[in-house]
Order: C-alpha cells, then structure tokens, then sequence
C-alpha cells in the first residue's frame, strides 16, 4: 500500500509566524487596496513611509513595508474614507501610530469626533485630545485591525494547490533566486541539504511547509546555485 504523501499544515488565523516581515508594493496594493502610487506619494511627501527604504526611491524593489506598516496603512485608510478625516489631521495620527510601542497597538482604540481623532491611552485609560464632556459611540479597536489583517495576509500569502511540486522566482522574492512556489524556500537550500544526505523526509523536517513533490521538483531543478 503506497505511503500517503505529507501535505503541509494551513496556518490559522491567528498564526502569524508563517507571516514573510517584509511586504512589497505590490504585496501592499493587494492586501490593503491602496495602489502604488498613491503610497509613492505618502512616501515622497513624508505622510507615510516604509519602515525598509532604500535612499534611492528610483531603484526597483527600494521599498519594503513591515506588518506593522500595513496594519497602520488600513487603519489610515479606514479614516480617510469611512471617517472622512481631512489628510492633514491624519499626518498626526500617522506619526502617533508609527511610535506605538508594538504591546500599546492590541490596547489602543481611535475614536472619531467631529472628523478629529482621538486616541485612548491604554496606560491611563483616558482620551488624550477630546474634549469634555464629548461622547464616542464607536471606536476602532486597533487589535482587530491587527486580526483582519493577520488572516488576509495569511489568506494572500497561503500556497495555492496548483504551486505544489513547482519553481518559481520573483524580483521581489529572495533576490530573484530559484524558490518552490509559493514560498521564499531557496531550491539551492534544498539541494545542499540532499547534498549533505539529508533524504527526502529529512528535508521536510527541516521545511515542515513542503510536500514531497515540492522537494522533488527542488532536487530535479537545474540552474539553481548559477541563479
């Protein structure tokens, strides 16, 4: 009776750790539907940079964007269109979300008031710019944010049942190197470890991700360590 093949393990919502830590313009156009150039202009004009910028912006590939960028992105957008507040006031906020330390972003909640925001300090507990007696009715709690985006990125980011067992390389992936589709696994990393006598399990249990035909495809792929 042949062996059942080992097929890798979907990641949950709440797992970030499969997350690449670094995002692509056009990663960040399909995950928060902002287009590239409106975020070339928020990066020229100082209203949002990424957190990885090459001092070239001419140069392909000069801008990366961390989780946190892309999480800070929709919660601007979800301002800017659901709140309507003008792009000025929104440069503050832009800068007060960038210095969040990353245990205050699960605890803070932005509220809206008269198109001005107003953020909730999670160590005291009060409204730092509203004034008194203002009542807030909703609010946007910054950790869901971080949830939606967590499963869309994992979403975005989970391989494709067409991706098994083939090779692949992007410019922006590993520097254009030889990868198994769907993933940032270099084929020359896996032709090393069949060099040194790892078999084909052995390498699955140094890429949990991998399916066998994947190692397969990495191991009968040529051209790889000259890419």
């Amino acid at each position: 009776m042949p062996r059942r093949k080992r097929q890798p393990k979907a990641p949950t919502a709440l797992d970030i750790s499969n997350v690449v830590a670094a995002f692509s313009e056009e990663h960040v156009e399909r995950i928060t539907g902002l287009s590239r150039s409106r975020l070339r202009y928020w990066a020229r004009t100082g209203f949002f940079k990424p957190s990885y910028a090459d001092d070239d912006p001419r140069l392909p590939f000069s801008r990366f964007y961390s989780f946190k960028d892309i999480v800070a992105l929709r919660t601007l957008e979800m301002l800017r269109v659901q709140n309507n507040v003008a792009l000025q006031h929104l440069r503050r906020v832009a800068e007060k979300l960038s210095h969040l330390k990353d245990e205050l972003w699960t605890k803070t909640t932005l509220f809206v008031v008269n198109r001005r925001v107003n953020f909730v300090n999670p160590e005291t507990g009060k409204p730092e710019d509203a004034e008194t007696g203002q009542l807030y009715l909703s609010g946007i709690p910054l950790k869901k944010v971080m949830e939606d985006t967590t499963a869309d990125i994992l979403t975005f980011t989970m391989r494709g049942a067409s991706q098994f067992g083939k090779i692949s390389r992007s410019k922006s992936i590993n520097s254009n190197a030889w990868v198994v589709a769907g993933t940032r696994i270099p084929v020359a990393a896996i032709q090393r470890l069949a060099e040194d006598g790892f078999n084909i399990q052995a390498i699955i249990a140094e890429y949990p991700d991998l399916s066998e035909d994947d190692v397969r495809a990495a191991l009968d792929h040529k051209g790889a360590k000259a890419a």
